[in-house]
């Protein structure tokens, strides 16, 4: 069983949705663990919930301090519980620039409507006035524009006759606490998932000149070159002959690198059965700490050895730029 990833939540009042994911941490196959509840209300009944079960809290008002000041403490109790994630659960403060690049990526909101339709405020109220047939919640990353960040996920909620904003936002209600306990499941849990691990790399390997998919004994690869003469330079071998890693394997530029980097990061890479005696380093991607930054610097190097000549002359030429 995969270790559980350690989820921060930061409320302002009740906690229902808090509280969803406190007890779905609770179930024996959970993916996380919540490891500090964090409010801007001393008084949040959400609190004394999460006391009740034993889950450490933390608490300061923001009356008197700058948005900034608050988030700066805000940002320290978070750092100090180390969590792998943060779920905004009823937060009713906007979050500074500056703290959320802190937790960029890390950072999930819920929000109660179909985003991208009504961000902000009277989510309820909005979509009756429209006329809609659904309201919803969304799961979304938190980025520094209101309610903008790429949508995880969301449940529809039909509107009924006769509904005013409290009965809807009842039903909403309900529906959050499903969407969130699974969609934060899965977010924490991706580093695992070999088919998400192939998309990111997919991504990064797509954007270098004259890339196209390529197998080798059944795995994912990526070649460089025309059809005939394509080359590989990028390999996923998920659990190979029984290694633990879900790796990335790249061209290194020989065995003391790769020797060299192994003994320094044995986190991070490994010498891959049967591909390092051909010069291929192994890169463990199913971390949850996995720098993708690093991973396209390799695909890229990666590439570049490969590569015909008539490309690499004109990434050179591109760098002098």
């Amino acid at each position: 069983m995969a270790e559980r990833a350690r989820v921060a939540v930061v409320i302002s009042g009740e906690g229902s949705n808090m509280a969803a994911l406190l007890y779905a941490s609770r179930l024996p196959d959970a993916a996380f663990d919540i490891v500090l509840v964090a409010s801007n209300n001393p008084q949040a009944p959400g609190l004394a919930l999460a006391e009740a079960e034993g889950v450490p809290t933390w608490s300061q008002s923001h009356k008197g301090l700058s948005r900034e000041a608050f988030d700066d403490a805000l940002h320290a109790a978070l750092a100090a519980a180390q969590p792998d994630a943060v779920a905004l659960a009823g937060y009713m403060r906007l979050l500074t620039p500056a703290f959320v690049q802190r937790w960029r990526g890390r950072l999930l909101n819920i929000h109660p409507s179909l985003l991208p339709n009504y961000r902000g405020l009277d989510t309820y109220a909005r979509a009756l006035e429209a006329g809609d047939t659904h309201a919803g919640c969304t799961v979304h990353l938190v980025t520094e524009e209101v309610d903008a960040g790429e949508i995880l996920g969301q449940v529809a909620v039909a509107i009924r006759p006769g509904d005013t904003p409290d009965t809807l936002a009842a039903r909403v209600r309900l529906a959050e606490h499903q969407l969130y306990p699974a969609t934060l499941a899965t977010y924490v849990s991706r580093h695992h998932d070999a088919g998400w691990i192939e998309r990111q790399v997919d991504a990064l390997a797509a954007a270098l000149p004259e890339v196209s998919r390529k197998t080798s004994h059944g795995s994912p690869g990526w070649a460089v070159g025309t059809e005939k003469s394509a080359k590989l330079f990028a390999i996923i071998a998920d659990r190979h002959h029984g290694e633990e890693a879900i790796g990335l394997l790249v061209k290194a530029s020989g065995a003391d690198e790769m020797t060299g980097l192994i003994e320094a990061r044995p986190d991070t890479y490994y010498w891959p059965k049967y591909y390092g005696a051909s010069g291929w380093l192994g890169f463990k991607l199913n971390r949850p700490d996995t720098d993708w930054d690093e991973v396209g610097e390799w695909l890229q190097r990666s590439w570049r050895a490969v590569a015909p000549p008539r490309l690499t002359k004109l990434m050179r030429a591109a760098d002098q730029f």
